[in-house]
């Protein structure tokens, strides 16, 4: 120190020479002292709190969250105070309706959600699959919470005052919410229950999975391609997390701490959903103040909870819910003397979130299938490629064990009163459907059931129990088996390509009926616009002029008795076929041409002047439409001002991958990746959606700082 003091001193006089034989002859002490002092900062730093940078979020210019985290539990904490930037309204919203309270926080629109979320036993059940996560998990859970709740405090300003009042959130909100999501939502919704039907959603996706031999490179590729709605908990949230253990990149939906569909340098995956039936709606046979149940009456279990709404004037009404319970579960309607019950799978499998978790760990096909035999996910087609070459298509769900019947035996009300139509238990990993590496060389899925997934058939429908799924194959699934089918070698560009692809494929199936019919039939009228059909180029992009007429005539058309040759499985790919009543066909489409002229001045109106890209403070021509059609690129379009068509749901998130060194990838959120206010990410990705282009995925360091938009540091 004294030397230090001597130099110092020497410094203020000038005296350079003397500074010299000073430090040659304590070099090594004053080295030592210096260094001593550099470490004692550091040190000093550490216990302040400004520790040199250990977890960060880089923020690309689309608003991408590239986590860097410490370790584990530092990544969920950067992911939940990422989604909050992106998000922060809608999931706080999300998680205060998960809680069945949302009628107290905000009023009575949401007395329904409440009712459903109460009745279903959400809140209690979050608890339990709380306490049922391992340690290690379930501070994860609490890391993303708790980020949560500190960016609303170091962050006031950017969250709505009135969702405010969900604060704090907490690890079992998360599982309230992933609830909500899969099991009562996607697996059955309230809208199901109300119309009894077990096959209809609207949700839906594409996936691919293309193996070397089919691929121009030699390397496999893998297509993500869900089709949600645009709007509340259906939205996807697109980022890259990387810690140690990790370093995956894809999508999860508002309010998931975790990616649901992903790929890392290794491996990737995609969710499609599947026609899986996980739950059944059960009447009851009444019997005094119990139910009828193998010859015996029972009585209900009942339970009396709390519903909480908030009036106009801020004050809180309170009203008792009655929840009444069988052995099938939950009372959801009682009318005319008419009780039905509700059985859905999944409510004991509360690993969901670490098995996805995990799956984006997994480096290669038997890691990531030790993972999925978990069987905690309780439905969604998985697709899944590989940089070793290796493709697979799994029927992945919790698929009720039945004694009898086949799919459609277990739609609509089952009768209640026995128990051998009350499934007890699930088919365990290897009774589901699922093919590796097949012949083909291809994997696809569209929705349609497992066993038109490749070409040749190599999942064999006779070996499954008939209640598995059903036997279908629209025109958009055919659609997608002819463009993988056609194409020996497919390129990259050439795979994205596809996946923009608007052909009608139920157009090209029928307009060689139509036309003739109406040239034999059809009025003057009819003749006009079979001259529009011909000549349109049987697309939906924004400059093909005949699809919005064809669509209209498709749109009333009943898809139930139009054809004479009805969809089989003899020939899933060429049928449905032929019209069943050509002249009725061609009535239909002059009243459907006089409807169009009428709204828009002639027949030959052009796709993008109908249905339009609106979104925000975007309106763009549109193109793609509804996959009935036969479209690969799906827009489901919903009236809007002036006759046109503005999108609410289709095509959302959308990743190419070709697992190339380095891997290869691409992606689009249709709408952008930030809900909230004011957010330059809101929509800036649609001009790339109208263009029919996806963007490049940044992984790299050297490729995320060189798009930088903004950083952040933990």
């Amino acid at each position: 120190m004294q030397q230090l003091i001597t130099i110092a001193y020497l410094l203020s006089s000038g005296n350079n020479s003397q500074i010299l034989k000073v430090f040659k002859r304590n070099r090594n002490r004053i080295l030592s002292f210096t260094l001593s002092l550099l470490f004692a900062l550091i040190l000093g730093c550490q216990t302040f709190g400004t520790q040199v940078p250990s977890t960060e979020i880089l923020w690309d210019t689309y608003g991408i969250p590239h986590i860097y985290g410490q370790d584990a539990i530092s990544a969920f904490r950067a992911f939940g105070w990422a989604q909050m930037q992106s998000h922060g309204n809608l999931l706080l919203r999300l998680y205060g309706q998960a809680r069945g309270r949302a009628a107290q926080y905000w009023g009575e629109d949401y007395i329904d959600s409440d009712r459903w979320m109460l009745t279903m036993g959400v809140p209690e059940r979050a608890s339990v699959w709380y306490e049922a996560q391992d340690a290690s998990f379930r501070s994860y859970l609490d890391a993303f919470a708790e980020s949560i709740n500190t960016y609303v405090k170091e962050n006031p300003n950017a969250i709505d005052d009135e969702v405010e009042v969900v604060l704090p959130v907490k690890g079992e909100d998360i599982l309230a919410h992933l609830q909500r999501v899969l099991n009562f939502t996607f697996v059955v919704s309230p809208e199901q229950v109300a119309g009894v039907s077990s096959s209809e959603s609207k949700a839906g996706s594409n996936g691919w999975a293309i193996a070397p031999s089919r691929s121009a490179s030699g390397n496999a590729m893998l297509l993500a391609n869900p089709h949600l709605p645009w709007s509340d908990l259906y939205l996807w949230y697109e980022a890259q997390i990387t810690a140690p253990g990790i370093d995956a990149y894809g999508a999860s939906l508002v309010g998931i701490p975790v990616l649901n569909i992903a790929f890392n340098d290794n491996l990737g995956w995609t969710h499609t959903v599947n026609t899986h039936d996980g739950w059944d709606a059960y009447q009851l046979e009444l019997a005094g103040d119990g139910y009828r149940f193998d010859d015996k009456v029972r009585p209900f279990e009942t339970k009396t909870v709390s519903l909480k709404v908030k009036q106009n004037d801020g004050t809180l009404q309170e009203q008792p819910l009655v929840v009444k319970s069988s052995v099938h579960g939950p009372v959801v309607s009682e009318k005319d003397g008419k009780v039905t019950a509700l059985r859905v799978v999944g409510l004991d499998q509360p690993g969901v979130l670490k098995q996805w978790w995990d799956m984006a760990r997994s480096q290669n096909l038997a890691e990531f299938e030790k993972v999925l035999q978990r069987l905690q996910l309780p439905m969604f087609t998985v697709m899944y490629a590989d940089r070793k070459g290796h493709i697979m298509h799994l029927f992945n769900g919790l698929v009720p064990v039945r004694e009898e019947g086949d799919f459609a035996d277990w739609q609509g009300v089952i009768p209640g009163d026995t128990s051998k139509r009350l499934w007890t238990k699930n088919h365990p990993y290897e009774d589901l459907p699922r093919v590796v590496d097949p012949q083909s060389g291809w994997l696809q899925n569209a929705n349609d059931s497992p066993w038109t997934t490749t070409f040749p058939l190599a999942i064999q429908p006779e070996k499954y129990p008939p209640y598995m799924a059903p036997r279908l194959m629209d025109f958009r699934a055919q659609s997608s088996a002819r463009m993988l089918d056609e194409d020996k070698k497919i390129t990259f560009n050439e795979m994205v390509k596809y996946k923009h692809s608007t052909r009608m494929e139920f157009a090209d199936r029928i307009l060689d009926d139509l036309i003739p019919a109406a040239r034999k039939y059809g009025s003057k009228l009819g003749q006009r616009a079979v001259n529009v059909l011909e000549k349109w180029d049987r697309q939906a992009n924004a400059s093909s002029k005949g699809a919005v007429l064809f669509a209209a005539w498709a749109e009333e058309l009943d898809f139930d008795q139009a054809f004479s040759k009805p969809w089989s499985q003899d020939a899933p790919r060429t049928t449905p076929d032929g019209l069943a009543n050509p002249q009725d066909a061609v009535k239909l489409l002059e009243t459907v041409a006089a409807k169009v002229e009428k709204a828009y001045g002639k027949l030959d109106v052009a796709w993008g002047e109908v249905f339009r890209l609106k979104y925000g403070n975007v309106n763009l021509p549109g193109n793609g439409g509804d996959g009935y059609l036969g479209i690969f690129r799906v827009v489901n379009f919903a009236p809007s001002e002036n006759a046109q068509f503005q999108p609410v749901a289709g095509d959302s998130y959308v990743a190419a991958i070709e697992f190339s060194t380095p891997v290869k990838a691409m992606a689009l959120m249709s709408y952008g990746n930030s809900s909230q206010p004011g957010s330059a990410h809101s929509v800036d990705q649609l001009p790339l959606f109208a263009r029919q282009k996806l963007r490049p995925v940044w992984r790299t360091r050297k490729d995320i700082e060189a798009h930088l938009e903004s950083r952040q540091v933990f």
